[in-house]
């Protein structure tokens, strides 16, 4: 009795399935592809260098900044571990706009032109308004901190920051009551940024903290480091420093500061929320999947230190999350 095959609905004809020659090229033209776009993303992102500059970038100033820096210390802020290197602290950056390596934003950031520069702030406001930088310089009475600083990656520095305390820009603009959180916002500039390329990313990078955050005395808007000027890799020519949270927190070039009455969508937390939480404070008790959060090393020393609750910071914001 002859054998009867009868197809089922899934079955193709034989005429019709792809020849072991075509499937194979096909193989090898996707290999191809894959090792292209690493490629092009390797472009986009500036991974070019390997290691840091044999000549450090020389840090420019302008005859307002001749006179300003550097700035009197304020001596609230005790550290517990040395200052970092300057040199180390410089040319071990994340500062994704320029790349995913930590020595990229040294190489790439210098196309960044940073004069003029302004700051929109406005929102849910009394008084919007444009600063221009070199002039909210005049106006401001600049400070040094040294802080600590934590990145998520479980590396840390100590870093003499110069600037002003964010509270005081917002006072100048009156926020409303209704205002409950504070979004920030950095430049767009894809052709000079060449990470702001990767079109399928959230760009511009934006953060937010709450209203109470944004008004604490340890938050932070940094203008100088090292008794100088802001180098463009540090995020010239005003950065935020929130020596608490986590470094990807302290958003750096700041152009736009918006006031609002929701919690603003962020760049890392809107790409990867379960690894980036939108608070984002220190705490060695909430465990990260890729880097052990109990303990930090200092990237100058190496040194391995315990992670310390709020960064150490608790007694100056520890309230404002009970």
């Amino acid at each position: 009795m002859p054998h009867i095959h009868i197809k089922k609905e899934w079955e193709i004809s034989d005429n019709l399935a792809t020849p072991e020659s075509t499937y194979l090229r096909r193989r090898e033209f996707l290999k191809g592809t894959a090792l292209t776009t690493a490629a092009t993303v390797g472009v986009l992102y500036g991974c070019g260098p390997s290691s840091p500059p044999n000549v450090f970038p020389e840090v420019k100033w302008n005859a307002l900044e001749k006179s300003i820096y550097p700035a009197k210390r304020n001596p609230m802020y005790e550290l517990d571990r040395p200052i970092t290197a300057e040199k180390i602290a410089a040319t071990y950056n994340n500062f994704y706009e320029f790349g995913s390596g930590k020595i990229d934003p040294v190489h790439y950031a210098q196309k960044l032109n940073t004069r003029p520069w302004a700051i929109q702030v406005g929102g849910l406001v009394n008084k919007p308004t444009t600063f221009d930088m070199d002039d909210l310089l005049k106006t401001m009475s600049l400070e040094e901190r040294v802080l600590r600083l934590r990145c998520v990656e479980a590396w840390a520095m100590a870093v003499p920051w110069i600037g002003f305390p964010f509270s005081e820009l917002l006072k100048k603009v009156e926020p409303k009551a209704e205002a409950t959180y504070v979004r920030l916002e950095t430049f767009y500039q894809p052709f000079t940024a060449q990470g702001q390329l990767a079109f399928w990313e959230p760009w511009p990078y934006v953060e937010g903290l709450t209203i109470k955050e944004a008004m604490n005395e340890l938050a932070f808007l940094a203008t100088g480091i090292y008794g100088h000027p802001l180098p463009k890799q540090h995020g010239a020519p005003i950065r935020l420093v929130v020596p608490w949270k986590y470094g990807f927190k302290s958003i750096k070039s700041i152009v736009k500061i918006e006031l609002v009455n929701y919690r603003p969508a962020t760049f890392w937390n809107t790409l990867q929320g379960l690894e980036y939480d939108f608070t984002a404070n220190v705490d060695p008790r909430i465990p990260h999947p890729r880097w052990p959060q109990t303990r930090e090393k200092m990237i100058d020393t190496g040194d391995i230190r315990p992670t310390l609750p709020y960064n150490g910071y608790g007694e100056f914001v520890a309230k404002m999350y009970t």
